[in-house]
């Protein structure tokens, strides 16, 4: 249970502190763009959530060191591996000067010492055709620097609206503890619930009122880890799929491969460049934003909130198969395409004004405005 509570507390009162002196430091540490594609706050807000988060969990590694748990060695390298990843975020969220290619090089860089410290490598998918390849030691390197690199950039990209991303990692975080749990693996079962409770101690401040928000350092060391675990339990236990992992992160994943898709290949543009038409701020503004048409601060935070559910519904889809069939490959590569193809056609569908009725129900006006027409994605 105190992996669960004290990094639960700990990331509660650090955030906590942050927001109270926010006065103090906000000139630096809060986020004052209230313009930008993906913005929907209306007062500036600290972005340094992630300070909260990887405060928990070192405190926690420390006191399991501390008793002589041996547990606290995957803590302890999961925190030292990561702060690259963290650190660079970080900078970024109080310095607004690191670039999305320093991140992702740094975020590199923890994945690389994840694979030196901790073995951490993807040495096979369960795929015929493709397992030959991860004998070559390189090709299992690259392949995970990437993934890792991936799936933090990932999470990052989904820190759009108020308790999307960390709910979305304590959901996938809960996924890796059950089946670490059914393979009696303690460690990664504690320190999986260790990252939910340090999440949790965030979200309370984050969802609904948006009072802190992740911030890069928060969204890159959350996706670090979570990477990290799946790879992890992969590697150490044969048994599990390598597509239980891969199907648990489907949600960001497979949202940053079609933003770079939609972006090179459609509208011609830098796939670097943030936009306001990923599937999250669709829903927003199709879905959300009509059922509640004021435009005071108030109204405009509950919409905000009120997107993510709709996402946590789309991320829980993905973690019931995964559960269910984490030890069939076979079963888990249906499960991914069915997924990628629901995603496509959901985009879709809302981009163009059809969107499903089951997504309708909490919408005081079901209709587009009598002045709308059907997007695309030029707009």
């Amino acid at each position: 249970m105190r992996f669960l509570l004290i990094p639960f507390f700990v990331a509660v009162l650090v955030s906590i502190g942050v927001i109270i002196s926010a006065r103090r430091h906000g000139h630096f540490s809060a986020d004052h763009d209230l313009s930008g594609p993906q913005k929907f706050h209306t007062t500036p807000v600290p972005r340094i959530g992630g300070l909260g988060i990887f405060l928990g969990l070192a405190l926690c590694a420390l006191a399991s060191w501390w008793q002589g748990r041996p547990d606290a060695e995957i803590g302890l390298k999961l925190l030292l591996c990561g702060l690259p990843a963290f650190v660079s975020g970080l900078v970024e969220d109080i310095t607004k000067q690191v670039s999305p290619t320093k991140r992702l090089a740094a975020t590199a860089l923890s994945a690389a010492l994840a694979a030196g410290l901790m073995d951490a490598l993807i040495t096979r998918t369960d795929i015929v055709g493709l397992d030959w390849l991860f004998q070559f030691a390189v090709v299992g390197f690259a392949v995970t620097v990437f993934a890792v690199a991936g799936v933090a950039n990932s999470v990052n990209i989904i820190d759009g609206f108020n308790g999307l991303a960390s709910m979305c990692v304590m959901l996938m975080l809960a996924a890796f503890a059950y089946v670490s749990y059914e393979v009696g693996d303690l460690g990664l079962t504690f320190w999986s619930i260790a990252g939910i409770g340090a999440t949790l101690g965030f979200f309370v401040w984050n969802f609904p009122a948006g009072l802190m928000f992740l911030g890069d350092g928060g969204a890159y060391f959350l996706g670090f880890m979570v990477a990290e675990i799946g790879i992890l339990l992969v590697v150490r236990h044969p048994e599990v799929s390598p597509l239980f992992a891969l199907l648990v992160c489907i949600y960001p994943v497979f949202e940053t491969l079609f933003s770079i898709y939609r972006r090179r290949f459609i509208r011609a543009t830098p796939p670097g460049l943030p936009d306001g038409i990923h599937l999250h701020s669709l829903i927003y503004r199709r879905l959300v934003r009509w059922a509640i048409s004021a435009e005071d601060a108030r109204a405009m935070t509950r919409r905000n909130s009120m997107t993510s559910p709709y996402l946590w519904m789309l991320c829980i889809s993905s973690l019931v198969p995964a559960v269910l069939f984490w030890d069939s490959t076979v079963i888990l590569l249906m499960w991914l395409l069915l997924f990628c193809f629901v995603y496509v056609m959901l985009y879709w569908r809302i981009v163009r004004f059809k969107t499903p009725r089951v997504l309708t129900a909490a919408r005081r006006r079901a209709d587009p405005p009598p002045n709308a027409r059907p997007a695309t994605l030029e707009d």
